[in-house]
């Protein structure tokens, strides 16, 4: 079993459900619908095109002054 990152976003009344260690991206009307989507798309992904490198992904954040002008 390989664990994932899922960064979640709101859109009007959808979450979208990103993967950013795979690239793929989902929907769902709720938090767990995107990420049950999200594990479906990622799993037919990684059937197509298995991973390469199993390592963990380091998720960090930073800050950027100005930036709401």
């Amino acid at each position: 079993m390989v664990q994932f990152n899922a960064i979640l976003t709101k859109e009007d009344d959808m979450y979208v459900a990103l993967c950013p260690d795979i690239g793929t991206v989902s929907q769902g009307e709720t938090i767990e619908a995107a990420l049950e989507s999200l594990k479906e798309a990622t799993e037919l992904y990684l059937e197509e095109f298995p991973l390469k490198v199993k390592g963990k992904s380091l998720l960090t954040t930073f800050d950027i002054s100005n930036a709401c002008t």
